[in-house]
């Protein structure tokens, strides 16, 4: 019973972290879908309700819904105004800037030594870039997604105990240390309430998923 209840425990994490990769990558027609239709809240209610996470009684506002066409740019238009900016984002998405600015310095993408470990790291794990694309490992929705990665291997029991322990290292190494941030920096700041309850879930989760 202890291993099924663990193995559930993992299953959740899993799917908690996809939701909330999903949530922060560059908007595509899958999320815009989802958000637009409702299902995104019915799956952060789902998920927040397995894991424990104190999440839906916040949630004041109904999610964006409507076209998902028209949430599709919406949803781009935020992210860039956010995320990418011009010249700078409003919120940097990537581990080592928010890092550098801790350590008292700036940062380059890729070349800092926060990012250069997240990368080691991936590797170390049996991830890398994929072909054709030039982002940065340190980007939030890719660190979920290692997270994702790793919690479905300890769920499936794929080298569990080092999948494991794998992922407690980077939750306390890498995570912890600016993503609580990062997710509070978003509910400030963003126009779009789809954002605030997806940082908001980010943020509750995060005490969870250690």
């Amino acid at each position: 019973m202890t291993e099924q209840m663990d193995t559930n425990v993992w299953q959740v994490r899993a799917a908690l972290c996809e939701l909330l990769a999903l949530s922060f990558r560059y908007p595509d027609s899958v999320l815009a879908e989802v958000v637009s239709s409702g299902e995104w809240v019915d799956a952060a209610n789902e998920l927040a309700l397995a894991a424990g996470v104190d999440w839906a009684a916040d949630v004041q506002e109904s999610a964006d819904q409507g076209d998902a066409e028209q949430m599709l740019h919406a949803l781009r238009a935020e992210a860039t105004r956010l995320f990418i900016g011009a010249p700078e984002p409003v919120i940097s998405p990537y581990e080592g800037i928010w890092r550098a600015a801790d350590d008292g310095g700036e940062a380059l993408l890729f070349i800092n030594p926060h990012s250069m470990e997240v990368e080691r790291f991936c590797k170390s794990c049996g991830l890398s870039r994929p072909a054709g694309t030039n982002e940065p490992l340190d980007n939030v929705a890719t660190e979920l997604e290692l997270l994702e990665c790793l919690a479905a291997r300890v769920a499936l029991g794929e080298d569990a105990d080092a999948a494991a322990s794998a992922y407690a290292e980077f939750m306390t190494s890498h995570v912890m240390q600016w993503m609580p941030r990062f997710a509070e920096k978003v509910q400030e700041e963003t126009r779009l309430t789809f954002y605030r309850q997806a940082a908001l879930l980010l943020a509750r989760s995060l005490d969870v998923l250690v």
